[in-house]
């Protein structure tokens, strides 16, 4: 994955993991601006379940409350008819892992969400996101909801309408009325659809988010537009104004090692590569992933130490790297200015004595105290390198051979 591609996953300026909701936190948002939900409650407790499910009448659906993808084909939603079945289903979900093609390494199902069923006639497609080629904020809108939003932009790119949010004037009822209608979204949902909009990018805004989607937007037999599903995403680096939400922030990332790497205050991105990859700053650990690449290797994870690290800090980092099986190889990549390189050593070589590194390792390093770390670092299993280049270079051979 080149440097570009991890830009676009939506990680700017100190590209900390992204802050995800879950699905009931999705809802309780959108509700208190007057977005329709399906009624229902969240739990840990199978016998809540039936004593929820009874108050909504039996016709209920359960769904797991883990943010992955695929949660449904991977067994962790299911509707119900009666409250025994619906409390019988939750019982053998929660502690189970849901594993899927999203996400392979699976999540611990902590809570259920259990709500009343929708009848749905139509379904539709609705988001607010941040469209960082026009470095506007965005609203998409298609009639073929309940399928993947990619799928639709590929095969019938006319399905999707977007419409540009000014950052100075906001949108207007006529460009939103227009967006709705060129969506070809029908009479009957129509004027709902233009006052969904308008609440969705009031909620964007006001709560610092970077994405909401709403996928089914469902169109019931009443003629009700309801949120049948929503996903939301706060921009991490505006968290400090949500404390609301900092006791699931830990758990918001898509993967385990992210999650951990949140709990330690790391900013680390799996990739999926076999090059861990520990660099400090952004820039320069961007350039480290191109060079990986430029050598025909995969970086495995991004990971910036941040400045003025410490020996501790360090050690941290590579032990989040080691925590991938995937890896075989590591690239240091320090040039230091606050963060000192002898600190960077001693870090290093605390982690390689307390973990047992057998993976081949380069470093290239530069900047203050670079002399008193390269004297720490001598003799060490740490292979020097003069550039990022034939750093690059040489531990992509190594990893491979």
């Amino acid at each position: 994955m080149s440097a570009c591609e991890v830009f676009s996953k939506g990680f700017p300026g100190k590209l900390a993991v992204q802050m995800k909701l879950h699905e009931y936190q999705s809802k309780d948002l959108l509700a208190k601006y007057g977005v329709p939900v399906a009624a229902g409650d969240v739990t840990s407790d199978p016998a809540e379940v039936k004593a929820i499910a009874e108050r909504l009448g039996g016709n209920v659906v359960v769904k797991a409350q883990v943010l992955m993808g695929g949660r449904g084909k991977a067994g962790g939603v299911k509707l119900f008819t009666n409250s025994d079945d619906a409390s019988t289903f939750a019982k053998e979900l929660i502690g189970k892992r849901l594993i899927s093609i999203q996400n392979p390494d699976g999540m611990i199902v902590e809570k259920v969400l259990v709500t009343e069923t929708i009848d749905i006639a139509q379904e539709y497609y609705l988001s607010v996101l941040l469209d960082r080629s026009l470095q506007r904020n965005v609203v998409m809108i298609s009639k073929e909801g309940g399928m993947e939003i990619e799928e639709v932009a590929e095969h019938n790119p006319d399905a999707i309408v977007k419409l540009v949010v000014d950052p100075a004037w906001g949108l207007s009822d006529f460009e939103v009325r227009g967006a709705v209608k060129k969506a070809n979204i029908p009479k009957e949902a129509a004027g709902q659809m233009v006052q969904m909009i308008k609440k969705l990018v009031r909620v964007y805004e006001e709560n610092d988010a970077d994405m909401i989607e709403i996928n089914p937007c469902a169109l019931d037999a009443n003629g009700k537009l309801i949120a049948a599903d929503a996903k939301v995403s706060i921009d991490d680096n505006a968290l400090f104004r949500h404390p609301g939400y900092n006791e699931t922030s830990s758990d918001s990332a898509d993967h385990p090692i992210e999650a951990e790497a949140m709990r330690r205050g790391i900013a680390y991105v799996n990739l999926g590569g076999e090059i861990g990859i520990m660099a400090n700053g952004a820039g320069l650990t961007m350039q480290s992933l191109d060079e990986i690449n430029a050598a025909g290797g995969r970086p495995a994870n991004f990971l910036d130490v941040g400045g003025g690290a410490n020996a501790e800090r360090v050690k941290t980092c590579v032990e989040l790297i080691m925590m991938d099986p995937n890896v075989k190889g590591l690239l240091i990549n320090i040039f230091g200015g606050i963060t000192k390189v002898d600190e960077v050593a001693k870090g290093v070589l605390t982690a390689f004595g307390e973990m047992n590194v057998t993976i081949p390792v380069v470093a290239r390093i530069e900047g203050t105290n670079v002399e008193e770390g390269r004297k720490i670092l001598e003799g060490s299993q740490v292979i020097p390198a003069a550039t990022v280049q034939e750093a690059a270079k040489m531990i992509v051979e190594l990893a491979h051979a």
